[in-house]
């Protein structure tokens, strides 16, 4: 009974914040829009997995087709992933950065490319990075992206193969930093007789968030153990997070512990772990005014679990502390702050909704 009782007690916790908020739908139709940036408090860029890039006007719901990707490879967990606005873009013509999981004659990988906005339209779109991380599964591409002052850094998943996570000789399972013109810093952690140049950390299975705080100048990630043991983690240069060698998690096929142990030494631990999964898409760290009970908390969207999971930091440790949304049983794939401080987050089943408060 007392067992019973703390698990209640424990659900009416995680669940105290949400009859604080509704969600607005803003708008529908998308196909699965994995990425959503604000280029202005009007209009944001969305992505949608099989491809395609929208321009959404949020006050009427309208939405234009800017681009078609070439080279989208969409099956299992592939298509175009991430969308991010460069640094002290120019308002009028801003520069946005994309990942997407890119076919090749050998396979599927991930790429990160760019494209300018100009009179509604995308122009001048590139590659600027091609990662080494092929195989033939459409499995864990990742991908987040995220900018620290003037560098870029997005997550390649380690594509299925778990070999890849220990393995510096691919790109796969591992967290990436580049200049903003696709070179490699001169300062990143990993030469080229020691591994690929572009990894800044390593050692991860499939993360799908990435966010960069910008008021304790700290870049965090979520991303997907297997069964069980998804993880929070704070990321740090040249740093091993473990996978596959460490790993909270069990095997699909039955309740065998992954990996070695759940801790190993000159491996980073995760800050927080969720079992059982809550299967996290992307994550941030809300900074705003407008959600008072909110400010400084992570917010993370589940797929598996379908909520908004609310995470306190406090003295470097995570705690969960909420859920939220959870009433809308969508799987929650991004999301996302507008200019103006609100909170938009979209769902696979093709909506994208904005939080207010009750």
């Amino acid at each position: 009974m007392k067992a019973i009782a703390a698990l209640l007690l424990a659900c009416i916790s995680l669940s105290a914040y949400s009859s604080q908020y509704n969600a607005i739908e803003i708008a529908n139709n998308f196909q699965i829009p994995w990425g959503v940036e604000f280029v202005n408090e009007k209009q944001a860029i969305v992505n949608e997995k099989n491809g395609t890039v929208s321009l959404l006007d949020i006050t009427s719901g309208n939405k234009q087709i800017l681009f078609k990707v070439p080279d989208v490879d969409s099956h299992g967990q592939g298509g175009l992933l991430d969308v991010a606005l460069a640094p002290n873009s120019d308002v009028k013509h801003p520069i946005l950065f994309f990942t997407y999981s890119k076919s090749t004659p050998k396979g599927t990988t991930v790429a990160l490319a760019t494209a300018k906005l100009q009179n509604n339209k995308l122009e001048g779109w590139k590659d600027v990075f091609v990662a080494d991380a092929i195989t033939s599964t459409g499995r864990h591409f990742g991908s987040r992206i995220a900018f620290v002052d003037d560098k870029v850094y997005f997550s390649i998943g380690d594509r299925g193969v778990r070999d890849n996570g220990q393995d510096l000789q691919t790109h796969a399972g591992s967290i990436i930093r580049l200049n903003l013109d696709g070179s490699t810093p001169t300062d990143n952690p990993f030469k080229k007789n020691k591994g690929k140049p572009e990894i800044w950390s390593y050692g991860h299975r499939n993360p799908q968030g990435l966010f960069y705080d910008k008021s304790t100048k700290q870049l965090w990630s979520i991303e997907h153990g297997p069964s069980g043991g998804d993880e929070i983690n704070l990321i740090k240069k040249g740093a091993n997070y473990g996978w596959a060698k460490v790993s909270h998690g069990k095997e699909y096929w039955g309740p065998i512990a992954v990996g070695e142990a759940t801790s190993l030494p000159k491996m980073n631990d995760p800050k927080l772990v969720y079992i059982p999964s809550i299967a996290p898409s992307n994550m941030v760290i809300y900074r705003g005014s407008h959600y008072p009970s909110l400010k400084g908390k992570i917010l993370a969207g589940a797929l598996k679990l379908a909520h908004i999971n609310v995470v306190i930091i406090k003295d470097g440790k995570l705690t969960e502390s909420s859920r939220l949304m959870g009433e809308l049983g969508e799987r929650i794939r991004d999301i996302t702050i507008s200019p103006d401080g609100y909170l938009y987050f979209s769902t696979d089943s093709g909506k994208l909704f904005k939080l207010e408060e009750k």
